[in-house]
């Protein structure tokens, strides 16, 4: 599974031969700017939803992240009601929440019950990273990873197809996937997990830069860096169109046929010399124009008015 937010990613993503898209709700941050996934909206994730459909419409499954603040609600018709519209209107095949709560496993098997195909998500939530104290790993202790396999049983009970176990131990992630009969995926949770999901500008170094790195999570490997032929790319543009060449006579591909050319140069002739008497007269009425002004608001040099 690879993350992807608009048409072109998808295209990239579905021609690999991905199994799986994830419609993230990273976006925030990646496409955004912004500093958590919490500010995205539920508009926002669809029309993000849209387009990578575009990209990505027959092979791979898309999975729709539910953005924070559209399913948390004590009545899970909230949650099923904006999981149907990542599914009808965003073009998803299934959605995905995050937490493993007895709150979150009611949304979960309602909107399963629904219809709706659901991926869960325990480990780091970065949706909760008001709760958790920030971006932290979990499950570091015993009991935190015993509650982390018991949130994922939860999930699992409610009707998930599928759970993401986030920046937890290695042992502990591949306990919770040998106690569970539906698949994990795992993101910086080691490799005994069924799968693995990286986001897409992480993997492709997409903010790598010749002269520093962005913020790169420790559990992801780079498998390009084309953040430095982007930045390379761009730097050799503004060069060659500040020096002139570019775009020359190779990248100039329209050309007139020579009587053509001569018949614009004769209309060009024609209309210079009509813009020539017109800029003549309107200089000639400005000049009248200035000085009526003057003779009227100084006077003549005798000062009479």
């Amino acid at each position: 599974m690879v993350t992807a937010y608009d048409y072109p990613s998808a295209v990239h993503v579905d021609r690999a031969g991905v199994d799986a898209v994830l419609v993230g709700d990273s976006c925030a941050m990646v496409e955004l700017g912004f500093e958590t996934t919490q500010p995205i909206t539920l508009d926002q994730m669809i029309h993000h939803c849209q387009a990578v459909k575009r990209g990505a419409p027959n092979r791979p499954l898309l999975v729709g992240d539910m953005p924070f603040g559209s399913y948390e609600f004590e009545d899970c018709d909230v949650a099923l009601r904006n999981a149907y519209r990542m599914i009808k209107e965003g073009g998803m095949d299934a959605v995905k929440f995050e937490g493993g709560s007895e709150s979150r496993a009611k949304v979960v098997r309602h909107v399963v019950d629904g219809g709706v195909a659901v991926l869960g998500h325990v480990g780091l939530t970065p949706q909760a990273i008001s709760v958790l104290g920030g971006f932290r790993a979990q499950g570091r202790t015993a009991v935190r990873a015993r509650a982390l396999l018991d949130d994922a049983l939860r999930l699992q009970e409610a009707g998930a197809f599928g759970i993401v176990l986030e920046c937890i131990p290695a042992n502990v992630a591949t306990a919770i996937t040998d106690a569970l009969e539906i698949p994990t995926i795992g993101i910086g949770a080691g490799g005994g997990t069924s799968g693995q999901v990286l986001v897409f500008h992480d993997l492709l170094g997409m903010l790598s830069h010749p002269h520093h790195e962005e913020f790169v999570p420790k559990f992801c490997k780079q498998y390009a860096r084309v953040g430095v032929d982007i930045n390379n790319g761009l730097a050799q543009f503004k060069k060659e169109v500040e020096d002139g060449a570019f775009p020359g006579d190779q990248y100039s591909p329209y050309v007139m046929t020579k009587k053509e050319k001569i018949m614009f140069e004769d209309l060009l002739k024609v209309d210079a010399e009509k813009r020539r008497s017109k800029h003549e007269e309107a200089a000639s009425k400005l000049k009248q124009s200035d000085e009526y002004e003057q003779l009227n608001l100084y006077g003549d040099k005798n000062g009479s008015r």
